[in-house]
């Protein structure tokens, strides 16, 4: 990780109280991200998309965010009002939806929609903007911009659709940026495209990346380093190349319910979820 991180999180909380009880969806998590790769991994529920929002205070009533520290570049995030919020958001920090479908608006076209992201926060010309809008999609490897440019959201696939939404995050040149699960509804081909496209990206431009997935396999063949979550706590850190050897039963657990094409077996091992998990410190794997 670089010496001086980014993004430094202690003690996150996220809580919802409803009428009958208040739900803890993340419980005093921290961690850093520097100018690399982070994974954030764990099942459904764990708590992953709850702390990318938080990062970005997008957690609403009757959500409530507390951190003993949320700080980024020297900003504390959760003192910060609104219109500091609003310059930092997209284009300090960028955050990358799950499904294209929710994020891009369907009555305008893509092209309008990508320059409307420079010209908010660069202040360019309609022409400047236009120009920035195609030159990003080039660089998300569109073959044809100018008709994508002239596109409406129905009218590009999936695939598309996500490269688009990763050209409007990055068309403000951000330093971090936080990807929900961006190739989860994309068949293998195209996911690797994604991700070829994101690893040049980070990689040129010396950013930092939050990669939030249930992919264990895909995590550890792209990121860095590997956060593992579990009932909104984080149970393990450890370096990607080293996620084979992680010691929490969790992660070992995850593991071992993956399907290998090298070890073929019969039946795919059943996590056994044991009550400690959610109050225990987490393991501390990373290999120095």
């Amino acid at each position: 990780m670089a010496a001086t991180p980014l993004l430094t999180v202690e003690d996150l909380q996220v809580r919802f109280h409803t009428r009958t009880r208040m739900v803890e969806a993340v419980r005093g998590i921290s961690f850093q991200v520097g100018r690399e790769k982070v994974g954030i991994v764990g099942e459904s529920g764990s708590g992953k998309t709850m702390t990318g929002r938080a990062v970005l205070r997008l957690v609403r009533p009757p959500g409530e965010v507390t951190a003993r520290r949320l700080d980024f570049l020297g900003t504390d995030l959760l003192s910060a009002d609104e219109r500091a919020l609003r310059a930092i958001r997209g284009d300090r920090i960028s955050m990358v939806m799950q499904d294209p479908k929710f994020s891009l608006n369907p009555v305008m076209k893509v092209g309008r929609q990508i320059a409307e992201a420079y010209r908010v926060h660069s202040g360019a010309s309609a022409r400047e903007a236009r120009d920035k809008a195609l030159t990003m999609l080039e660089a998300v490897r569109i073959r044809d911009p100018e008709r994508v440019y002239d596109a409406y959201p129905h009218e590009v696939s999936g695939g598309m659709g996500q490269r688009i939404m990763i050209a409007m995050m990055m068309i403000p040149d951000p330093e971090l940026m936080i990807a929900d699960e961006p190739t989860s509804a994309l068949d293998v081909t195209v996911q690797m495209q994604v991700l070829a496209i994101l690893d040049d990206l980070v990689t040129e431009r010396g950013m930092g990346l939050m990669f939030i997935s249930h992919d264990l396999n895909l995590v550890a063949s792209f990121c860095d380093r590997v956060i593992i979550m579990y009932a909104g706590r984080i149970v393990e850190t450890c370096r990607a190349s080293e996620l084979a050897r992680a010691r929490h039963p969790y992660t070992r657990g995850l593991l071992a319910s993956l399907p290998r094409v090298d070890q073929p077996r019969d039946a795919l091992a059943v996590l056994q979820r044991e009550a400690g998990w959610r109050d225990e410190e987490s393991v501390d794997a990373r290999l120095d």
